[in-house]
């Protein structure tokens, strides 16, 4: 520069340096000196050239230091040979993980989880979680809720909680519920049953049995006409909300529900509890959660009844059934009672109060170490109307027990679950699940992508002559090799020897039900859930939803065995657990619910073959089964397929595994009908939910059809047929795998 004796050299490229040097175009901006060696010159000077060596240095650190860290890394941790797997659930899982911590054997992980539980540990809990008064939201239900938080991060499980203010119905807080049959003395009842309607009936009384369909419809054969009547049902085989909706379905104006001595020995003055809402979750907010602040317009579920609905005590029925006139019941029924006629009329007030409730959810974690975005929940209530020792205690004790025993494992011995495992003690179940609902409903959009399965701790020991499994069909195969591998109670051989009696179908499998926790997870939310007892025969146990369910109670009918069962209960859980977070593929059976689709699909066709010759004015011949048998053989090879995938796929590729548990999932979820309003219709599993988009409704709406009924609706019964049909071809479309790779005939 002008006044100035520092040089300033300007270098563009060196391929220019090259071409200008050839030709000698622009020799002007060569400022090499002529006395210095060119290449010399150009790394000296060059800043582009001093940049070149300066990254060429760092790269050559770089490698070296990389493969120093993994020659350590080696000797750290050697990488044994890692065997294949081709089945998708019927080999034993490999022994090591490529890029993972070795697997345990899996013989060593379910002796590890025996040393864990014991009797005498469970008898500790049963005092620790014991508590007579702990309705939900009360402060009985805070003091266990802090326990168990206190106890899952004693554990180190990183506890939280999850809070939601709920609408619940409770007995008049001043005042009570009443009754006067005929002439007689006003009765104050003091069970009760929320979500009742609340007001006033009066009507004559007919006596229904237990008030299920059957027999509100052999009453309607007998001419015996229910509008408007007071029905007296007995307690038993159905819930309490199924007993009210079908009796508000025969236009009855109340419900009057006791405890019949052939069922139940509880005594002529024990009263009854429970709720008649027909469905889960707090009933003011169908299909959203109940957070605070959270603002939407007044909503009612459908599940509410219209009707009145209240519990009495054995005395109070036994005076009532005593004056009844009128016919004889039914043969069948074998009992001696008359039916009622005109003159018993009764007059029944119900003043239940509706209340908000502050309640929480407590939650634990065990984080997987392969895919810990991807885990099993365990679950149990801890709220009771009562003592609740067999509703919510043992549950709880397991709860807490296997925590305590699995987070033991990983930390100490070397356990290292592949996906996570979170625990959770709920509020409000005795309202109908609400707390479990609350939460699904809160956290739907990323609990049906990641939840894999659901079991449920409510009621697992009742009894110790049965053993019965509610379960999504997904997990039936999973549950029989369980059966198989737990000991039952005294090593009296497995679980599955005592108890399956060579057909585990028959005498171990029963129907989900709607007031079981683990129902809302998997026909709300399409997660594969599994609840299990061990009960007393086939029947409930007898003191659920009455002040009587005491530790006590529960010793006689388990002759002082409790503590014995929950360890087994604890085991037989445990282990189901553990082997879906453990093996590489989740190990859930396609196959049965292929089987059940062409079951239910074949019944169709053919109740469909029947109206269209014997009523082709009803449904005409342009109606065709074809695509709904088509959907269903597309569902089955897309089943086919997976296992073919699952055959031809390296199962040591982490990222592949989680893939095709990926497409595995996907099936419960995709059973959701996308047609139907989880507000209007919660339970949307065409296969094992409620309402008229399910195959079972398709089926009895045929039948309908049928007898010419008003009911029947041929035009519902189509828009119904398609939705159905196209809900199962999506299903096995995503079962198939990516969208390129499907095959024409899926």
């Amino acid at each position: 520069m002008e006044g100035d004796t520092s040089q300033v050299e300007m270098k563009l490229s060196s391929d220019m340096d090259e071409e200008v040097g050839g030709n000698g175009v622009g020799d002007h901006l060569n400022h090499n000196s002529p006395h210095k060696p060119y290449m010399t010159q150009r790394f000296r000077r060059s800043p582009k050239n001093l940049c070149f060596m300066a990254a060429a240095t760092l790269l050559i650190f770089i490698i070296g230091y990389l493969i120093g860290y993994l020659v350590h890394r080696k000797k750290d941790f050697p990488s044994p040979p890692v065997p294949s797997v081709r089945n998708q659930v019927r080999d034993s899982p490999v022994a090591y993980e490529t890029g993972a911590a070795p697997l345990m054997d899996w013989d060593d992980v379910k002796s590890l989880l025996a040393q864990k539980l014991s009797a005498s540990k469970f008898e500790g809990a049963f005092s620790e979680y014991s508590s007579n008064s702990h309705r939900a939201g009360s402060a009985g239900d805070e003091l266990l809720r802090n326990k168990v938080l206190n106890k899952f991060t004693e554990y180190r499980m990183d506890p939280w909680s999850d809070v939601h203010f709920v609408k619940v119905q409770d007995p008049p807080a001043s005042g009570f519920n009443k009754f006067v049959f005929k002439e007689g003395p006003e009765e104050h009842p003091e069970g009760f049953l929320s979500y009742s309607a609340t007001g006033n009936a009066k009507g004559t009384v007919v006596y229904a049995h237990y008030g299920q369909e059957n027999d509100l419809m052999r009453l309607k054969d007998s001419n015996v006409n229910l509008s408007g009547k007071v029905l007296l049902v007995r307690a038993g085989h159905i819930s309490y909300a199924e007993k009210v909706a079908n009796a508000a379905k025969m236009s009855a104006s109340a419900v009057l529900i006791y405890a019949d001595p052939t069922d139940y020995s509880i005594g002529d003055k024990t009263q009854l509890f429970g709720h008649v809402h027909m469905g889960s979750g707090d009933p003011y907010t169908p299909g959203f959660p109940s957070f605070n602040h959270t603002q939407f317009p007044p909503v009612e579920s459908s599940g509410l009844p219209k009707i009145l609905a209240q519990t009495i005590n054995l005395a109070m029925a036994t005076r009532i059934l005593r004056q009844l006139g009128g016919q004889a019941t039914p043969v069948q029924w074998g009992c001696y009672h008359k039916l009622g006629n005109e003159s018993d009329v009764i007059t029944l007030e119900v003043n239940n109060v509706l209340a908000e409730k502050k309640i929480s959810n407590v939650f634990g974690v065990i984080k997987g170490f392969v895919d810990a975005d991807r885990y099993l929940v365990i679950g149990a209530q801890r709220d009771a109307w009562g003592p609740g020792f067999a509703a919510s205690t043992v549950g709880t004790s397991v709860l807490v027990e296997l925590a305590r025993a699995i987070s033991d494992m990983v930390k100490n011995d070397g356990f290292k679950p592949r996906r996570s495992i979170v625990f959770a003690s709920w509020s409000a179940g005795e309202y109908g699940s609400v707390g479990a609902t609350e939460w699904l409903e809160g956290y739907m959009a990323t609990l049906n992508m990641k939840a894999f399965s659901f079991i449920n701790l409510d009621g697992i020991v009742t009894g110790r002559s049965g053993f019965k499994v509610a379960a999504s069909p997904l997990m039936h195969s999973l549950i029989e090799r369980m059966l198989t591998e737990v000991d039952g109670p005294n090593n009296d051989g497995s679980l599955f020897s005592q108890f399956a009696k060579g057909n585990w179908d028959t005498n171990i499998l029963e129907p989900l039900k709607m007031d079981n926790a683990a129902y809302p997870f998997l026909a709300f939310s399409g997660i594969p859930s599994l609840s299990f007892r061990f009960a007393s025969g086939s029947e409930v146990y007898q003191y659920f939803g009455t002040m009587l369910d005491t530790q006590e109670k529960l010793n006689l009918a388990t002759t002082n065995q409790v503590p014995q069962l929950a360890e087994v209960a604890a085991r037989f859980a445990g282990h189901i657990a553990l082997r879906l977070v453990h093996d590489h593929l989740l190990q859930m059976d396609l196959l049965k619910y292929s089987r059940s689709i062409l079951f239910q699909v074949s019944q169709i066709k053919v109740k469909v073959g029947n109206i269209q010759r014997m009523k082709p004015q009803v449904l005409p011949k342009s109606l065709t089964v074809k695509w709904l048998i088509t959907a269903s053989g597309s569902f089955n090879r897309a089943t086919q397929k997976l296992a073919k995938d699952i055959d031809n796929s390296d199962l040591n590729n982490i990222e592949k595994c989680r893939i095709l548990n990926d497409r595995i999932m996907t099936v419960e979820r995709n059973f959701l009908s996308p047609y139907v309003s989880p507000t209007n219709s919660p339970f949307r599993h065409i296969l094992l939910g409620s309402g008229a988009h399910t195959l079972a409704a398709l089926s009895n709406h045929l039948d309908i059809l049928r007898t010419d009924s008003p009911e029947g609706d041929a035009d519902l019964f189509r828009h119904q047929f398609a939705l159905a049909t196209w809900t199962i071809q999506g299903c096995a479309i995503s079962l198939a795998g990516d969208i390129w790779a499907l095959e024409k005939e899926i």
